[in-house]
């Protein structure tokens, strides 16, 4: 029987004037960080810039007290990403005096240290060399910064070059099934693309396996010289003695000026999961000593998503995220002395260094510089108070968007258990309506935190379907089996009581409900649509393992099988034939009656074709191809285009509307093909017809 719980979570959400074009170009931040007299903050901040298919970053400096604004100190560059098309993380170095700021970025087609005066006076690249920049420190008193380099540009060139004339040999670094030559982005431009190691998925450039060379540069002299591997932070995952010998730390955080160290252990009772559900926070107090743990009841049993030590004192500050409050963060103090843990400040969505869970705030002895984010509220820099907890906004660039969004009906964070007594949580957007009729449902599967764009991935414009007349869903998933079919069962299972429960509240049509996911959300919409006949419509911006999937990476035994093997119990189509013919929309296809949209990363797309192909040509699936993206969608003009492809799909297979715009005619052509196609089925293999086919 369910139980559930739905409340107000404060903030009025708009579906007013939020279009697709505002979800795409909101303006993230990255990475606060803190000068060493604690009196100044540095930020970047990354935003897509539509017509130019680029993005539009800068790095910035403001006084923490908030008194005057920000001041653009320098450009950014191109947003650097990781391999699988998010924007990867890039920190500032304050100089001992605070004059100066140094960070790492693209510009011009080259990655060089460039350092920025915090009165915005100067600008200037420090390193110029021939290689990208890797990695730099510098060192305490200012004078000396040391980088590392791999080979040059001038060689990389050349050696891709060089195999596109004589061919590519066929090895465990080849990402087989996409393109061989300067097919992905990789640091910001297009490049010939490896696997990292012989890791299978882990893309990067040609000749990345060059190792590390470090050249220190006098500041004050210009001078260079080639040194050896200057000190660096501890590495993550090194094991230390007395620690919980089941699991390395996954995350260790050295002391500013110290040898102690913080630790993040993966706890819990993990057996037939996934993951271990929680994670234990420790501290080793000197070296050789035996780690402290934390004991109190904020560090038990939870979702640490980050530590850092508070500077000049003894206690460690960590940041919680709750899955009960739809993934809400808490930040904490630790004093690893007594023990005592204190709350600091409680958030509605996140409340860390940006969009990924586990970034950390800027820190000082005093205060906290975090970028806060709800489901309902777009990014902004917030100041926070170690000891009182008081926040205060420093810097809100999408000030506009926030206006838009708090000018109409609020979203509302909803808790339910299924009839198994799983627990969930999720976002619910209320569509704007029209008619007494009640609306259609849109449903996003994964995870939601922080401001709600377009669910994991950002390929579904939530508060575009919901002004549109569109109910938005987005759906966190709880702790997960690792058992395939129980772990898409389980997906099957909130999906279908969350329907059951909005219909009964009379706040969603039951039998008008649309699917969207990426990634484990396009495996779980793939297996809805195969196992029930819940869904009207769905979208998948990734593709479900198959034989063909097999057949690629079969050459990656030690990576990739493995993983198949443990998360999806599958081994080779001749040894696992049942387990592939339960699991894989290749042997299912037809059992999909329900229209499918697949805008999938070229990258992955061919992986698909031996389920995708067969749904084409009988009339129930429309495929897109976006060139040289990878897992998520990266450049702007993609982003916006899955955006308004999505809209307009749900759209027509919800509502019955179709959008005039000429340039869109043919799309539409297409979608009544699909239409008349499914209505010919009688009922998709029941007797109740889709409601778009009218009456028998």
């Amino acid at each position: 029987m369910l139980n559930a719980v739905l409340g107000a979570i404060g903030c009025a959400f708009s579906a007013g004037a939020v279009t697709p074009r505002q979800l795409v170009e909101v303006v993230d931040f990255n990475s606060p960080v803190l000068s060493l007299d604690g009196r100044r903050v540095a930020f970047r901040t990354e935003q897509a810039a539509i017509e130019r298919n680029t993005f539009d970053t800068a790095w910035f400096v403001q006084d923490v007290d908030g008194a005057a604004p920000p001041l653009r100190v320098g450009d950014g560059g191109f947003p650097l990403h990781a391999y699988y098309g998010l924007s990867a993380p890039e920190s500032a170095v304050w100089s001992p005096d605070g004059q100066w700021i140094y960070y790492r970025a693209m510009i011009g087609g080259a990655i060089d240290i460039w350092r920025a005066a915090v009165d915005g006076s100067t600008t200037e690249p420090v390193t110029q060399d021939a290689a990208d920049v890797r990695a730099f420190t510098l060192s305490a008193d200012g004078r000396i910064l040391t980088y590392s380099i791999g080979a040059t540009r001038e060689q990389v060139d050349a050696a891709e070059k060089a195999e596109y004339e004589r061919g590519v040999r066929l090895d465990k670094t080849i990402p087989v099934g996409q393109a061989l030559f300067r097919s992905g982005h990789v640091e910001g431009r297009a490049m010939t693309q490896r696997y990292r190691g012989g890791r299978e998925l882990e893309r990067t450039g040609m000749l990345a396996d060059v190792a590390d060379r470090w050249i220190a540069i006098d500041l004050t002299t210009g001078q260079r010289r080639e040194v050896g591997s200057p000190a660096v932070p501890i590495a993550a995952g090194k094991y230390l003695p007395g620690h919980n010998e089941r699991d390395e730390p996954w995350k260790q955080i050295a002391e500013r000026s110290g040898d102690r160290i913080a630790l993040l252990t993966r706890s819990g009772n993990g057996e037939g999961m996934y993951v271990q559900p929680h994670v234990e926070l420790s501290a080793q107090l000197a070296d050789g000593q035996r780690a402290v743990v934390c004991q109190a009841a904020p560090c038990r049993n939870k979702m640490i998503a980050d530590t850092q030590w508070r500077p000049g004192s003894d206690e460690v500050v960590f940041t919680v995220s709750d899955p009960d409050e739809g993934l809400a963060q808490t930040l904490y103090r630790w004093n690893v002395i007594t023990g005592v843990v204190r709350p600091i400040a409680r958030a509605r969505g996140l409340l860390n260094g940006g969009r990924d869970v586990h970034s950390p705030c800027g820190i000082s002895a005093r205060v906290l510089v975090c970028i806060a984010a709800e489901a309902d509220g777009p990014p902004r820099l917030e100041r926070v108070d170690l000891d009182t907890g008081e926040r205060h906004v420093l810097f809100e660039p999408n000030a506009a968007l926030a206006l838009d969004v708090a000018a109409n009906p609020p979203a509302r964070l909803l808790r339910w258990t299924d009839p198994a007594g799983r627990a969930f949580t999720a976002h619910f957007f209320p569509a704007r309506r029209t008619s007494d009729r009640a609306p259609p449902l849109f449903i996003n599967y994964y995870l939601c935190p922080g401001f709600v764009r377009g669910g994991t991935g950002d390929e579904w414009p939530m508060a575009s379907l919901a002004r549109q007349g569109i109910a938005a869903l987005c759906i966190n998933y709880a702790p997960l089996p690792l058992d395939a079919v129980a772990r898409y069962d389980q997906g099957l299972s909130a999906v279908r009581s969350v329907v059951e429960l909005l219909a009964s509240a009379g706040e969603i049509d039951r039998t008008r409900v649309g699917m969207g996911g990426l990634s484990f959300g396009a495996e779980v919409t793939l297996w809805m649509l195969v196992n029930s006949d819940l869904l009207t419509a769905a979208s998948v911006a990734s593709p479900a393992h198959t034989p063909l999937t097999y057949g690629l990476r079969n050459l990656y035994d030690d990576t990739f099988l493995a993983a198949l093997e443990r998360y999806w119990q599958l081994r080779s189509p001749d040894e696992t034939p049942e387990r592939w013919r339960v699991l894989s929309p290749a042997f299912n296809w037809d059992k999909v009656r329900s229209p499918l949209l697949m805008q999938l990363p070229e990258q992955e797309y061919l992986q698909s074709l031996d389920y995708a192909v067969p749904l084409i040509k009988a009339g129930r699936a429309e495929l897109y191809v976006f060139p040289d993206e990878a897992h998520f969608k990266f450049m702007p003009q993609h982003k916006l285009a899955a955006y308004e492809r999505n809209l307009d799909w749900f759209r027509f297979w919800l509502l019955g509307f179709e959008n005039d715009d000429p340039r869109k005619k043919e799309q539409y052509k297409h979608w009544h093909a699909i239409r008349e196609s499914t209505c010919m089925r009688k009922g998709r293999g029941r007797d109740v017809r889709p409601w778009y086919c009218g009456k028998a």
